[in-house]
């Protein structure tokens, strides 16, 4: 620890007193991390008051109450950390969010890649439907690519229509939710994310099929390849947005530019230096001698069916406005202008690529579509002396496929932090990572995209077919939306007339697509997604419903003032060593009502026991005696320690009862479970048990001084910290007040406006208590949206800056009622209380907060 010595006049041996100092420090102003020592001087009456720092500040103060964690937090303590440190970069702090967003030039790159990548299959899809009416079949391709364009920008400019009207984002989920309702809103929420999902799978499959095309070595390592990829696009999303913008700028402007230089010289040759026609006779795929056999004769469900293949161009449309808070200011504008951008763009390539299929007469590849359409276009294009360039279009393509595939990672994790902050996903997906991306999202989304790479093999026929039924349906809904947006604002809005009449066509034009996909596409696999969705509903009702559920019925029976509580207390022991008498140190420096509980499997050992205990008793004083309760074992150690206490819970219901246990300190949960099993068995009994508070007193045999081993000797100090000022945030500091007045409540603050909100709700709350019920709160503000590591950061400061304090750091935890609802909750309680076990000298008492029994089923019965 630092020392500092400062000569301050106002202070001396008759008006401060040590003690005295250290109340003005500690008492008033938890913030204020910092001993003062009174100490003697050299002459009579002389004193001096020694400041004592922490030697490894990892906390700033900012004012009283106040903290800030600073980046020593999060410095890698583990090789994972390293390694996470190495693959993403260190953390950014909230504070550089604003330099985080986007310029149009990046934006372009990270949010059109989806829509624009999609010429590069959506006129193959479209040939591979008509293909199977025959050759002839395949001229009907250019009236539906000029329809898919017509649709484009009627799409585009219905989105520029939502852009100004939700300048926090216009997503689909949210315009749906706003205006038609819940229900709708998760309709189309459900659609983007199986969208979003296959759009990774179908851009990435894609892509390394055109490779292979152009290295026909690789066939044979398309799906290794296809998870490789997802893999790569996940770390570097996982480096933050811009960083993932800027490396991915280069490969999007370069597949641009290459196709319209594709096109622009396809058509130069086919029209100026070959004068071939506007529409060739088509010839069998490469490396095929002949059209696969007529299938299917050429009616209005085929064409529709291929309209609907082509569809697949209009993916990605909606990601400009759903990351309008991704650009740099002014947002609104500037995603206009990219989504105009992207329209046009779009449009361009999609109906050239489309044109030179036409003229040089490209037929797609039955099977495995391997080569595509554009690489066989790319073949005819880019022969005789600019062969090289057909293999640089290639990279081109699969880096833009790459890329549209990254279109997903930005848009994906930010729809899930929506749902997740209206409690219809997990809470962790609305945590922002490191670098400020939303990195449980984009984990989770290359989990699922591989394993839809690995299930159809990386074939994007078969992905095809599940594709765009998801995102029309999302289009429709959120241009419905809109729709009743207008109206609402009919009374304000002087254009609203023509506003309104834009979406409108937007949503009747996309509903239409909608239905013809779903049913022109269902037998081909299109009917998975369309169970898929109402799935995905219930899900997001069921976990919004027990979000609500645990909000209101989690309780436990604490009484809320520290007066009310009567504690008794349960130390199992089974033998008088050192770490069970600072155990039972411990538990009668709380109360008096202590019971050592021994099971007596070996008679002999539990007459020895009780001789020790005799002895040892004689060497206390007589205010620090307890008793020992020597059980008959009736089947088992456990299970008749696990009677003793619900027995003796029956027998004092108004008491609180605590079970103390000293637990080896170890990082390793196998080591403790190791060293001993019983305790550990035991605590997993005791927290599914209502009502019943574990107490785990942390010892590590070489450092086990750190408690003493007389009651009287114990100086206790409580941390509690506090999520929200809810009733198990009052009854466990009640718990803690009910023992000892120095307690602090700990609040880390994620968002700057938290601060002042918690503040004044905690003011609000001591104005109900009384003067000796009142406790301090301080609140870390932790820029890089750590909740554990400020809190580690500050228990370790209070206990290296007050060593001869017992210090316990109480932790509410809910418990969940059955395993599959533990993902839905971050479990912030058990990762701290996992963190402190690794540390001796620190008591980590958790309550439990149990479902109140029978809450659901009344719920139920009374909604009926």
């Amino acid at each position: 620890m630092a020392e500092n010595d400062y000569q301050l006049p106002e202070y001396n041996a008759q008006n401060s007193p040590a003690k005295e100092m250290r109340n003005v420090v500690d008492e008033e102003d938890p913030s204020r991390l910092v001993r003062p020592e009174v100490r003697s001087g050299m002459f009579l009456g002389d004193e001096r008051i020694r400041y004592v720092y922490p030697s490894q500040p990892a906390l700033r103060r900012v004012r009283t109450g106040l903290l800030e964690a600073t980046a020593v937090t999060q410095a890698p303590r583990s090789v994972w950390g390293r390694i996470k440190r190495t693959l993403i970069g260190s953390p950014i702090p909230s504070s550089r969010a604003e330099h985080e967003r986007l310029t149009k030039f990046k934006a372009l790159a990270v949010l059109s890649s989806d829509a624009i990548s999609s010429v590069a299959y959506a006129t193959g899809a479209c040939l591979a439907t008509l293909i199977l009416a025959g050759p002839g079949a395949l001229t009907y391709v250019l009236p539906i690519s000029i329809a898919i364009v017509i649709l484009l920008a009627i799409v585009a400019l219905s989105y520029r229509q939502t852009i100004p009207a939700y300048p926090n984002g216009g997503g689909s989920y949210i315009v749906a939710k706003d205006n038609l309702g819940t229900l709708p809103g998760l309709t189309a929420a459900a659609s983007l994310l199986i969208d979003y999902v296959l759009t990774v799978s179908v851009s990435v499959a894609s892509g390394v099929q055109t490779l292979a095309s152009a290295f026909p070595a690789l066939a044979p390592y398309i799906v290794v390849i296809d998870i490789v990829i997802v893999f790569m696009i996940m770390l570097v999303n996982l480096r933050g947005v811009r960083e993932s913008g800027s490396i991915f700028a280069i490969p999007t402007y370069f597949f641009i530019f290459s196709a319209l230089a594709l096109i622009a010289i396809g058509l130069f040759k086919a029209y100026i230096l070959n004068h071939q026609p506007f529409i060739a006779p088509f010839h069998p795929a490469m490396g095929t001698n002949a059209f696969p056999p007529i299938s299917e004769p050429l009616t209005i469900f085929l064409i529709l069916k291929a309209f609907a293949a082509g569809c697949s161009a209009m993916t990605g449309v909606e990601a400009i406005s759903n990351g309008i808070p991704a650009f740099k200011k002014p947002e609104t504008r500037n995603a206009a202008i990219t989504l105009t951008w992207m329209a046009t763009i779009l449009g361009t390539l999609f109906i050239g690529i489309t044109l030179l299929a036409l003229t040089y007469g490209v037929s797609p590849t039955p099977g495995d579509s391997n080569p595509t359409v554009i690489s066989q276009i790319a073949a005819h294009v880019f022969a005789g002396p600019l062969t090289f360039m057909f293999y640089l279009f290639s990279v081109g393509v699969l880096l833009v496929l790459v890329l549209a595939a990254n279109t997903s990672f930005a848009d994906f994790p930010r729809l899930s932090s929506l749902l997740a902050r209206d409690n219809f996903m997990p809470h962790q997906f609305a945590f922002r990572g490191d670098r400020l991306a939303f990195s449980i999202g984009i984990v989770f989304l290359a989990i699922l995209a591989s394993v839809l790479l690995i299930v159809f093999g990386g074939n994007t026929d078969l992905l095809i077919n599940l594709y765009a039924v998801g995102v029309f349906m999302s289009f429709t809904l959120s241009q419905g939306g809109m729709v009743r947006h207008w109206w609402k604002l009919r009374n304000e809005h002087p254009g609203w007339q023509r506003s309104m009449f834009i979406n409108g066509l937007g949503a009747v034009t996309t509903m239409l697509v909608a239905i013809i996909i779903a049913f022109s596409k269902f037998s081909s696999g299109a009917w998975i997604v369309v169970i898929l969705i109402p799935l995905l509903i219930l899900m997001f009702l069921s976990i919004h419903h027990h979000y609500v559920h645990v909000e209101r019925e989690r309780t436990t029976e604490i009484p809320l003032s520290p007066r009310d509580i009567h504690h008794r207390l349960i130390v199992p022991i089974a033998h008088l060593k050192l770490a069970s008498k600072q155990t039972l140190a411990y538990a009668r420096s709380v109360a008096p009502q202590v019971s050592a509980v021994h099971v007596a499997l070996d008679k002999k050992k539990a007459e020895d026991l009780r001789s020790e205990w005799q002895e040892w008793q004689a060497s206390l004083g007589e205010n620090e005696h307890s008793q020992l309760v020597i059980l008959e074992p009736t089947h088992g150690l456990l299970h008749s320690l696990l009677d003793y206490v619900d027995n003796l819970q029956r027998q004092y219901p108004k008491d609180t009862l605590t079970v103390v246990l000293p637990e080896a300190a170890s990082s390793s949960l196998l080591q403790r479970l190791k060293q001993d099993p019983i305790t550990q068995r035991l605590k997993v009994a005791l927290y599914f048990r209502p009502n019943v508070i574990t107490t785990s007193v942390g010892i590590r045999q070489q450092q086990g001084e750190h408690i003493p081993t007389r009651p009287r000797q114990i100086q206790h100090r409580f941390i509690v910290p506090v999520a929200e000022l809810d009733r198990a945030s009052i009854q466990s500091l009640a718990y803690a007040r009910s023992i000892s007045p120095r307690v602090i409540a700990a609040h880390v603050a994620i968002e700057e406006q938290d601060v002042e909100h918690v503040r004044a709700r905690w003011e609000r709350l001591q104005k109900h208590l009384s003067k000796e019920d009142e406790t301090q709160l301080v609140v870390i503000e932790s820029p890089y949206r750590s909740l554990v590591r400020p809190l580690l950061a500050y228990i370790d400061t209070i206990r290296e800056l007050h060593p001869e304090d017992t210090l316990t750091v109480l932790l509410p935890e809910f418990v969940v009622a059955h395993w599959w609802e533990f993902p839905l909750h971050n479990q912030t309680a058990f990762q701290l209380k996992a963190a402190l076990l690794a540390r001796s000298g620190i008591v980590v008492t958790n309550i439990p907060q149990h479902l109140r029994k029978g809450a659901l089923r009344k719920e139920e019965n009374s909604e009926h």
